[in-house]
């Protein structure tokens, strides 16, 4: 079994081989332009310019890097095929490409990924071989029909050519702005955060390159530190929940990042709806994590010219609507209310009626008789309404208490 490293001309990273990467895939990408947000500069105290990476045709940087290692390859390994394990945006890159490219392609996925996911990576035209219960068996099957089958194995993340090309981002980056000193970059496998810092660091030696990553997969993190850091857990940031970096990359990060800090899921949430509410794009967990990191470390980051790659917008849209939702409910502008009140005629009237007279609207009620430690003839009933924001609440919350009712926020974990 070849692997696309084993076959390409060149298998070191540098510059050089980041420019080369971007004059080859430059006419099958999208060149995502760099703008600067003003709102998110005024709310951290720093100049941010976002790289909208999340554009791309596949909404996802990974075409980038798996565009220059197919292209890389020798005709005879094309006409066999590639093979690659990914349920997520690495499978869309190397499906679409290899469809241009007329390279066959195989994507093992494990056996319940989402059937979206699976008919999104058909669509392209790719074979899809369903595998084990978690990522790790389908690699392993991946690495075994590659064998049988003589494909050339396309890695998401450790493979130089591959980190080559998702370092192409940063070339564009600094043509478009030059006076950026500071990048932020999530990290996964360390594909995207090696090729970039690479490409930066050589036209600009003095640039500051920050690491992120998920505080529930730290693993990056950890090896670093020499820790020993459980990864595990539901992140928002999937895209990067990564319990073990590349061998070549992780070499990589070690000589070129200047830190690496760790964002909370709360952080992941609150940049992917801050994105959305104020740029007007979609941007999954690991998109946002940039952003995550400047919320979270505000200090570290202030004063600072920061360029963001918003490096994917794939999120599940059930997900996003509950990311949205958690968001409004942070912020005081969606509650929900726990009301306790006698249970007699009038008695929702009358709680309605300080609603109105608040100006607050009710969304939904919910009345709750039976599995309550309140008296046979006590009641409760939640009710879940919006606001205007914090003080609005308040000053709602008041009212009811005023009018003699017991009133309990229901607050978010």
């Amino acid at each position: 079994m070849a692997t696309a490293a084993q076959t390409a001309t060149d298998s070191t990273l540098m510059l050089e081989s980041v420019r080369a990467a971007h004059e080859r895939i430059a006419d099958a990408i999208v060149r995502t332009p760099t703008l600067k947000s003003i709102t998110l500069s005024e709310m951290t105290g720093a100049d941010v310019w976002l790289k909208f990476d999340n554009l791309q045709f596949t909404a996802s940087f990974k075409e980038r890097g798996a565009l220059n290692a197919m292209l890389m390859l020798d005709e005879d390994v094309r006409e066999r095929g590639v093979i690659a394990a990914s349920a997520g945006n690495h499978s869309q890159g190397v499906a679409y490409h290899g469809a241009r490219l007329g390279i066959p392609v195989t994507i093992v996925m494990p056996q319940h990924t989402p059937t979206v996911k699976v008919q999104q990576t058909e669509s392209h035209g790719a074979t899809v071989v369903l595998h084990g219960e978690r990522f790790d068996d389908a690699q392993a099957h991946a690495y075994e029909l590659a064998a049988e089958r003589e494909l050339t194995f396309v890695h998401p993340f450790d493979d130089p050519d591959i980190a080559a090309g998702q370092g192409t981002a940063a070339l564009e980056m600094l043509e478009d702005v030059p006076e950026i000193d500071t990048l932020i970059v999530p990290i996964g496998g360390g594909g995207l955060i090696s090729g970039m810092g690479v490409a930066a660091k050589g036209i600009k030696p003095g640039l500051e390159l920050v690491g992120v990553e998920a505080e529930l997969y730290p693993s990056t993190y950890s090896k670093l530190k020499g820790l020993n850091l459980p990864c595990e857990g539901d992140t928002l940031a999937e895209g990067i929940a990564v319990k073990e970096p590349g061998k070549f990359t992780l070499e990589v990060i070690r000589k070129i990042v200047d830190e690496i800090v760790l964002v909370s899921e709360r952080d992941l949430e609150r940049a992917v709806s801050l994105l959305l509410q104020i740029e007007k794009t979609v941007v999954e967990g690991a998109g946002a994590a940039g952003l995550a990191a400047m919320l979270g470390h505000p200090e570290r980051f202030r004063g600072r010219k920061i360029g963001l790659i918003l490096c994917g917008g794939n999120i599940d849209t059930r997900l996003l609507a509950n990311v949205l939702l958690r968001d409004l409910a942070r912020d005081g502008r969606l509650a929900r209310l726990r009301i306790r009140l006698k249970d007699r005629p009038g008695a929702l009237y009358h709680v309605a009626k300080v609603f109105d007279e608040q100006q607050a609207n009710i969304i939904e009620i919910y009345h709750q008789r039976i599995f309550t430690s309140l008296p046979a003839k006590g009641l409760i009933t939640d009710i879940e309404c919006e606001t205007r924001g914090r003080n609005h609440l308040q000053r709602l919350i008041e009212a009811l208490e005023e009018a003699g009712f017991g009133v309990t926020p229901v607050e978010l974990a």
